[in-house]
């Protein structure tokens, strides 16, 4: 029988929040410490609402990992969801994690239909042997930090207010494809970014944003939506200027932290327009940044 030394952390985890990181730290100081999470893709709703999650699972993983936690276990929700507590309990946290205590925060539901809270969580542990941890709610602004906060605030443009609550930019991460190059043609080449499916899709618009690109820091400017301008472009998108750069960074994955919102997306009546636009948009960037 396995020797149960591990401490997991128990949650989504969708933007690694404050919250969250309260939540992992409880980990740290383990023989063997591990989360357990959830594949995004595989959550279309949390408790009977549709959600769309923060973060990819690439970047939850990235961010994870970069607090120090190596083992990540990350599963469909469907092969899960059926599971009673006391079969969650026994199948994935005794046996399949060996786990000597779990952490959570104190809205961790499991169990079908998210019948079971911490205190049947507790209960349980007193049944399997495994102590059970429960983070204090993390306040900002007086109320709690949450996903559900965040994805608020991203949804009305406020990326400053959320990186608050992640306690760093909202991040864009991702490969670079193919454009269109119409940037090119304007003097302000871009790279594009694609959202996941599934994904939250912050509120389109311009934001001044920053890109670290082989070690060094770059200013940049981003814009959020569907280009309404470029006739045929209605799948929403990232597509950043950075400021001071030339190079090929197609196929690369990079990190786009969102700094500040500074208009809402708008139709030009030409290119021109456009082109002007998009000059102001990075000089903005550049002082908002400073």
């Amino acid at each position: 029988m396995r020797i149960r030394k591990r401490s997991v952390a128990l949650g989504i985890f969708d933007g690694v929040h404050l919250g969250h990181r309260a939540v992992l730290k409880m980990t740290e100081n383990s023989e063997s410490s591990a989360v357990f999470t959830f594949n995004n893709m595989s959550l279309h709703a949390k408790q009977g609402r549709t959600i769309e999650y923060i973060y990819t699972d690439a970047q939850k993983s990235a961010l994870i990992s970069s607090l120090g936690i190596r083992k990540i276990y990350s599963e469909d929700f469907s092969d899960i969801r059926d599971m009673s507590g006391s079969e969650f309990a026994e199948n994935i946290i005794v046996r399949n994690l060996g786990a000597a205590s779990v952490a959570c925060g104190r809205d961790f539901r499991f169990g079908r239909n998210a019948s079971c809270g911490i205190n049947e969580l507790s209960g349980l542990g007193r049944r399997y042997g495994f102590e059970v941890r429960v983070a204090e709610d993390v306040l900002c602004g007086g109320e709690p930090v949450s996903s559900g906060r965040i994805r608020s605030l991203l949804s009305q443009g406020d990326v400053t207010a959320a990186a608050e609550l992640l306690d760093r930019p909202y991040m864009i991460s991702g490969s670079i494809v193919h454009g269109r190059q119409i940037g090119r043609t304007l003097d302000f080449p871009t790279i594009n970014q694609l959202f996941a499916e599934g994904q939250l899709v912050p509120c389109f618009g311009v934001y001044a944003s920053s890109v670290t690109i082989d070690g060094r820091h770059y200013e940049s400017v981003t814009n959020i939506g569907v280009k309404p301008t470029i006739e045929g472009e209605r799948s929403p998108l990232a597509e950043t200027h950075i400021i001071g750069f030339s190079g090929d960074l197609y196929g690369r994955e990079i990190d786009v932290g969102l700094r500040r919102f500074l208009r809402p997306e708008v139709k030009f009546n030409s290119l021109e327009e456009l082109k002007e636009q998009i000059a102001k948009d990075a000089a903005d960037s550049a002082l908002s940044n400073k």
